[in-house]
């Protein structure tokens, strides 16, 4: 573990003083795009879904909407697990209208989550919510707009407590009250990106991947609105 911990701790220190500014490209996702695996419409509740709460809150789907109105730290997992190449998409909107959790901050993600205490069943190990809980989870995690709308961050999780690989620390892109952000992951072997309204945000080739595992929607302290959860196969490279 010492020699992953120092290997990507140099990955990230070198990408940290390489990325001065995140890529933000502004262009036409890549349009490889093959036949939809998963989906919800957010119609008929949270079957398709597992919620971890730190202190309460609201997590509802009905009438097309996917409302997480939370105190503190929430993840809402897809309970299918997902097997790459693939690209999800889904439409999430920061509230801000006077309520307690109405705080534009912390539209995060776990992608390709695995939780090294139980790697062939990530609900078999019980989590509380807290962000700490998820330190034993290889996954990658984006943080967008998070620490109250002032960081946007890429993470490589690699299953250790209290160490969380920092790829990418960017002051901006950042969440605006009301504003509806298309995201769209992409994961297709090494290459790792994360796109949001047709700008490409994080750009990462992965000399390690992740390919498969969980995906779950992440915040704290906040209030969104999530619409159009779509997963699609991604075709084989030619």
């Amino acid at each position: 573990m010492t020699t992953t911990r120092r290997a990507f701790g140099a990955l990230a220190a070198g990408a940290a003083l390489a990325a001065l500014a995140p890529v933000t490209a502004t262009a036409a996702p890549l349009q490889r795009r093959g036949r939809l695996i998963a989906h919800d419409d957010f119609r008929h509740g949270l079957g398709q879904w597992a919620v971890e709460l730190e202190k309460g809150g609201t997590v509802a789907a009905a009438r097309g909407t996917l409302e997480v109105d939370v105190p503190a730290g929430a993840t809402v997992w897809f309970k299918q697990r997902l097997e790459g190449p693939y690209v999800i998409e889904y439409t999430a909107t920061p509230v801000s209208a006077g309520g307690v959790n109405d705080r534009v901050s912390d539209l995060n993600s776990f992608w390709n989550a695995v939780d090294v205490r139980s790697p062939d069943d990530l609900f078999a190990t019980a989590r509380g919510g807290a962000l700490a809980e998820y330190d034993y989870l290889k996954t990658y995690y984006v943080g967008y707009g998070a620490n109250t709308n002032t960081t946007t961050r890429l993470r490589r999780y690699v299953g250790e407590a209290g160490v969380r690989p920092l790829i990418y620390d960017y002051t901006q892109p950042l969440l605006t009250a009301g504003e509806p952000n298309r995201v769209r992951i992409v994961s297709d072997g090494s290459a790792v990106q994360w796109w949001d309204n047709g700008r490409l945000v994080f750009d990462y080739t992965d000399p390690e991947p992740y390919t498969s595992g969980h995906f779950g929607f992440r915040t704290t302290w906040s209030h969104f609105r999530i619409r159009d959860f779509r997963v699609w196969r991604l075709p084989q490279r030619p």
